[in-house]
């Protein structure tokens, strides 16, 4: 998330806070403090602001707790947690993959609010069996009642929230299919924010100004919902497709048996359309690559004496993908490596083709394009 400052780890997972979650905890102490102040107003001057951050701080830590327990549950799968962040609307454990098996992401999102509701269960317990009293009941309270309406809320069964994750993963369950789960969870996540938005505007007609909080919250729940459905979408789309599918036609191979000069002529001077080529062997193997750029390094007499297997880099043998490899795969390979092409080869290893970033986005969209015709 942007502009998070990192506050350091809780076992071994980085923490941040987004900037706006020092707005919430200045608002929440600042609304706590003088409900105090009237409830109780013995209290002395500045005793009512620092109870009300106490509370505000402590809130926040329910909430990281609730993290804690989506990121424990994950960890629990191999799964690594790349962060925990507390924002505006909450918390947000940010995971590295995917569970594989629909009851594994179950568990995964149920963790969190049966933490929530545990600790409403143990502040509950708190302020019902000890002796407190006063402001130190108010709070104890307050946070069983928060813990549950986090618990409750979080349930909502649409994305981003964690009964969307449930949804989410009982339709993936029925359908066998993870992408439809997230897609109808997705589109549930934006019917309840649409709901929020339009209750937070009811109380124009009452002649009132409308929810600020309830229109911030369905906003939230409408744009994280549609992107969830949208990339699904993509997603499931490129799990049908492979790497074959999205080969450039006429990729930039040539024979490692060609002398530089047969190189230029045939396929660098008077073109422009590629500055890398990949090579092969006379029986259509892949044994590396050359950079047009490769040419300046031997004199021009040279070229009809230099065969361009002398000149060839290897090719990192993890970038390389199997036709058959589903484009989604390739899309993650993509991202983890940073690179733009990638060598395509059949599983016998003769090499296909290039794979490229954009020939990916062009097949999607003609794809697109042919559904809507």
């Amino acid at each position: 998330m942007n502009g998070t400052i990192r506050v350091g780890n809780l076992f071994g997972i980085p923490f941040y806070v987004h900037p706006s979650w020092f707005f919430v905890l200045t608002l929440f102490t600042w609304t706590y403090s003088n409900q105090l102040a009237v409830l109780f107003p013995g209290l002395g001057a500045g005793i009512p602001w620092i109870l009300g951050l106490m509370t505000a701080l402590l809130l926040f830590a329910s909430v990281l707790a609730h993290e804690l327990g989506h990121s424990f549950v994950a960890k629990s799968q191999g799964i690594e947690v790349k962060s925990i962040n507390l924002f505006l609307f909450g918390g947000l454990a940010s995971l590295e993959k995917e569970s594989k098996t629909p009851a594994e992401a179950f568990w995964v999102a149920i963790a969190g609010p049966v933490v929530s509701l545990l600790l409403f269960g143990l502040f509950t317990v708190v302020g019902t069996n000890l002796t407190i009293s006063g402001p130190v009941a108010a709070i104890v309270g307050l946070l069983a009642s928060l813990n549950l309406m986090l618990a409750l809320f979080n349930l909502i069964p649409g994305l981003p929230l964690d009964g969307g994750n449930i949804l989410k993963a009982i339709v993936w369950k029925i359908t066998g299919n993870q992408y439809k789960g997230i897609v109808f969870a997705g589109r549930v996540g934006q019917i309840f924010g649409w709901i929020a938005i339009i209750s937070g505007f009811l109380p124009i007609l009452f002649g009132r100004f409308p929810n600020f909080w309830t229109l911030l919250i369905g906003w939230f729940l409408l744009q994280n919902a549609t992107q969830f459905a949208q990339s699904a979408k993509v997603q499931d789309k490129l799990s049908s497709l492979t790497a074959l599918d999205a080969v450039v036609p006429n990729s930039p191979i040539i024979s490692e048996s060609l002398t530089l000069r047969e190189f230029a002529n045939e396929y660098v001077i008077g073109k422009d359309t590629w500055r890398k080529f990949l090579v092969t062997d006379e029986s259509g193997y892949l044994v590396g690559a050359i950079a047009v750029d490769a040419l300046k390094t031997i004199p021009v007499d040279l070229w009809p004496h230099t065969l361009v297997k002398e000149l060839v880099q290897p090719v990192d043998p993890t970038t390389t993908i199997k036709a058959d490899q589903s484009l989604l795969d390739v899309v993650t390979l993509i991202e983890q490596k940073q690179v733009s092409q990638l060598p395509v080869v059949r599983e016998n290893g003769v090499l296909v083709g290039m794979l490229e970033k954009t020939s990916i986005i062009n097949l999607l969209q003609r794809q697109a394009q042919a559904k809507l015709a």
